[in-house]
């Protein structure tokens, strides 16, 4: 029972429980799932699908959180990956015959490469900042994270670009087996993660890192190495993150796309039991903190809480939730609770 309760997940699974009781108790058809046109309609298949471009790129966060970095730049990324795949696989509507068809500037599979590849770029760019030139992360990131929303908006020149292509649409509106594609694309990526930190050293080498990155040089570690491909990696995270994005909603806006969502994911991290000290890490919990954070969400609005201060109750349900999965909180609200009852 006391290993249980040690566990590290276990309170992160405790807070999702929590969300989906109140989403079901204020919502009775929140746990209805339906099957329809070939896959699941329902309130819990919404969030799942929503949920994935958090998780790909929380799931990238992690290893950055998890060698003491911070990633403050992945929401530009997102903004520039979507503003290219939209600008490559956009072009224009040509009627034929009577016939209104789409023709592209470039082919699908040019434009997801190429949004991909540029937001590669991007983390290489700051793991060159971090690990070569040794900038502060939130420095480094920082950098990128003006600088790329300005990138985004120079992509698209101001405008939200729409996107006409239907097979695009298949990366984040599609469905396969009956569930969003765009989760089969996260739990991908969530997989070949966990084997390569499972099955190989990597892991090991990046909790070194993060623990005392001076050690770890010391002891033969390619510390700035790792370094600087963690940040390439969270970098391509947010690139494909970005692809789900502009497929979803069926356009690129430069200027929100991908809003906010460097805090929501350092949120994922963070609830998920990985310290913003480095060190540790649980990629299973970052999933699970992307789902509370979703599910946080849709609870929000589906309550009918006013626009403007949603983001204030999101704050006080996330500041509860930390607390709760601190084990210093919790000691020293036992230790009251003794000193009250011997008294």
């Amino acid at each position: 029972m006391n290993k249980l309760l040690r566990h590290p997940l276990l309170w992160p699974l405790v807070t999702l429980a929590l969300l989906l009781i109140i989403n079901a108790a204020f919502n009775a058809s929140f746990l209805h799932l339906e099957w329809r046109d070939g896959h699941l309609y329902g309130s819990l298949v919404d969030i799942l699908k929503s949920s994935a471009p958090l998780m790909l790129v929380s799931l990238g966060m992690t290893l950055v959180i998890a060698t003491r970095g911070i990633d403050i730049s992945v929401g530009a990324v997102v903004a520039i990956s979507a503003a290219i795949a939209a600008w490559m696989i956009g072009g224009s509507l040509v009627v034929q015959d009577g016939v209104t068809t789409h023709v592209s500037r470039f082919p699908m599979w040019a434009a997801i490469l190429a949004a991909v590849g540029i937001a590669l770029i991007c983390g290489l760019w700051n793991g060159l900042l971090v690990s070569l030139v040794g900038m502060q992360p939130i420095i480094a990131t920082l950098i990128l994270m003006v600088a790329g929303r300005g990138i985004a908006q120079l992509i698209t020149g101001g405008q939200i670009i729409t996107i006409y292509y239907g097979p695009y649409f298949f990366i984040g509106n599609g469905y396969l087996f009956g569930l969003p594609f765009a989760l089969f694309i996260a739990a991908a990526v969530f997989l070949a993660l966990l084997a390569l930190t499972k099955r190989t050293a990597l892991g090991l080498f990046i909790q070194a890192v993060g623990i005392n990155p001076s050690a770890a040089y010391v002891a033969g570690l390619p510390a700035r190495r790792i370094t600087f491909w963690v940040y390439a990696f969270c970098g391509a995270c947010a690139g494909v993150a970005g692809l789900v994005v502009s497929s979803n909603v069926k356009s690129a806006d430069g200027n929100n796309a991908g809003t906010l969502m460097e805090l929501d994911a350092i949120l994922a991290v963070t609830l998920g039991g990985t310290a913003l000290t480095g060190g540790k890490f649980s990629l299973a919990g970052s999933v699970i903190g992307a789902l509370i954070i979703q599910t946080l969400t849709y609870a929000i609005y589906s309550l009918g809480v006013p626009p403007e201060v949603n983001l204030v109750v999101k704050a006080v349900v996330v500041f509860v939730v930390m607390l709760l999965q601190s084990a210093e909180f919790r000691g020293t609200v036992a230790k009251l609770a003794r000193r009250e009852a011997a008294a």
